[in-house]
Parts: structure tokens; C-alpha cells; sequence
């Protein structure tokens, strides 16, 4: 009887320190929706009162966007144009070994994808690494020093005054860059078809266009559109949330970032095994 006890007791105390863990996960996730849910009616909100969305909304949102998008593009350009000239090697190398001539289909192989894959998810990841990682952390600082109390004591809505600036200027500013990242990461693959591999200009872009659809460029889009929702609400829930001074301030950066990488990679397979039905 002793003994039974004592396992009974050994294994509540396991599922107490088990369970912990799985409650404040989805207690976070809650979290997170309802505050993708008040970011969705602010943002509504402010875009249908033209007067209040030039008033208050319309330089904050310009300045986010520099911040966002404009100081992003060199990191993004650079990565996108050797992303797509080892792409193009490693492929034109590797078929060609396997298949002699095979090495003129580089540009489809190269284009779709950019387009479909590599252009919105390196691009949606190199942007939560830059601008994630800063907007957490200077969320944070204003939460650890009160800044956002005092919004609320003066009867301003945090959600709207911090967080709608930066959810548009990401929403608006991500698929461009990814649109950029293809169409450089295209370049360089036709730079090292062309000057490395001895394939005519011709046959590569003839090959891209054939290959990647409108389709394709509305699915890569629209991936970065959804990464974009990902990456500003797990940033703006991490600098909310922050407690601790300067080593929470420090968790959150790296929660956020951490967070929304692995939830942009979850959501890609997700959505290419949606758009693969269609």
C-alpha cells in the first residue's frame, strides 16, 4: 500500500511538471490569435477613417516601411543573387554529370524555384532575423520602461498606436521584397548559365518562361503574405509579453525570432500541399 502511494504521488508529480509546459504553449497560442484578432479590427479600423489614418497613421507607417523594407533590400538583393548562382551551379554540375545536355533545363529548375520556394522563404527569414529580432526588442525596452502603461493611462490603444504601423508596413513591404529576391535570385542563375556553364541566354529565360506560370508567381506572393502576418504578430506578442528587464528583454528578441522561423517554415509545407491541390 506504502508503495502504491508513493507512485501514485511519483507520477502526479510527473504529469504536474509535464503538463506545465503544454498549458502555457497553448495558453501562448491563444495569445497570439487574439492578438492577430486585435490587430485585424485596429487595422480595420484605421483604414476605414480616412481622416484619422492621415492624421496619426500616415507618417509612422512610411517611416516603418524605410525600416522595414528599403533599409532591408541590400541583406535581401545579396542573398537572393548567390542563392540563385549556387543554385544554378549545383544544378547545371549535378545534371550534367547524370545526363549529358540536361544542363539547358537550368533555367526552369533555377526560376520555378525561386518563385515558388526559395524567393518568399529566404526572404520572409532574413527579414524575421533583421526587423523581427529589432521590433521585439524595442517593444520590449517600452514595456520594461512603462512606455506602454502610460499609452493605456493616456487612453491610447498600444495594439493600435505601436502595432498597426508595423503589421502594414510588413504586410505591404515583405511580398515586395520577395518579389525583388526573384527576379535577382533569376539573374544570377542566368550570370553563371551563361558566363560558367556555357548555356545561351536564349535557352535559359525561353526555359524559365516556359516553365513558371502566373500561378507560381501568385502562390510565392502570397506565401510571403502569410509570413509577413507570422513574423509581426509573433514579434509584436514577444515585446507585449516582455518582463524581466534586460535579460527578458533578451529572451524575447530571441523567442520571437526563433518562433516565427519555425512557424514560417511549418506554414510553407502547409501551404505547398494546399496550393498542390489546385
Amino acid at each position: 500500500m506504502r508503495h502504491w502511494k508513493k507512485f501514485n504521488l511519483s507520477l502526479l508529480r510527473f504529469f504536474d511538471k509535464t503538463a506545465d509546459p503544454i498549458i502555457r504553449f497553448f495558453m501562448e497560442i491563444g495569445q497570439i490569435f487574439l492578438l492577430l484578432g486585435r490587430l485585424t479590427a485596429a487595422t480595420f479600423h484605421i483604414l476605414t477613417h480616412p481622416g484619422k489614418f492621415r492624421r496619426f497613421y500616415y507618417y509612422p507607417i512610411i517611416e516603418q516601411m524605410v525600416r522595414v523594407g528599403v533599409n532591408s533590400i541590400p541583406v535581401v538583393l545579396t542573398t537572393a543573387l548567390f542563392t540563385g548562382m549556387v543554385l544554378a551551379l549545383q544544378t547545371g554540375v549535378t545534371i550534367e554529370a547524370k545526363i549529358k545536355g540536361s544542363s539547358i533545363f537550368i533555367g526552369n529548375i533555377v526560376c520555378l524555384s525561386l518563385v515558388r520556394e526559395l524567393g518568399p522563404v529566404l526572404t520572409a527569414l532574413l527579414v524575421t532575423g533583421r526587423v523581427g529580432s529589432a521590433m521585439a526588442a524595442e517593444i520590449g525596452s517600452m514595456k520594461i520602461t512603462e512606455q506602454i502603461d502610460a499609452l493605456r493611462t493616456l487612453a491610447a490603444n498600444p495594439v493600435e498606436y505601436i502595432g498597426v504601423p508595423r503589421f502594414l508596413s510588413i504586410v505591404i513591404m515583405l511580398p515586395l521584397l520577395t518579389i525583388m529576391a526573384d527576379v535577382l535570385g533569376s539573374l544570377g542563375g542566368w550570370l553563371v548559365a551563361s558566363f560558367h556553364l556555357g548555356i545561351s541566354s536564349t535557352i535559359y529565360w525561353d526555359g524559365a518562361q516556359s516553365t513558371v506560370e502566373f500561378a507560381d508567381v501568385c502562390s510565392g506572393i502570397s506565401k510571403s503574405f502569410f509570413f509577413a502576418i507570422i513574423l509581426c504578430v509573433f514579434a509584436l506578442h514577444r515585446g507585449f509579453t516582455t518582463r524581466g528587464g534586460a535579460v527578458g528583454v533578451g529572451r524575447s528578441t530571441t523567442g520571437a525570432v526563433v518562433n516565427a522561423s519555425i512557424t514560417i517554415l511549418i506554414m510553407d509545407y502547409f501551404l505547398t500541399q494546399m496550393y498542390a491541390l489546385f
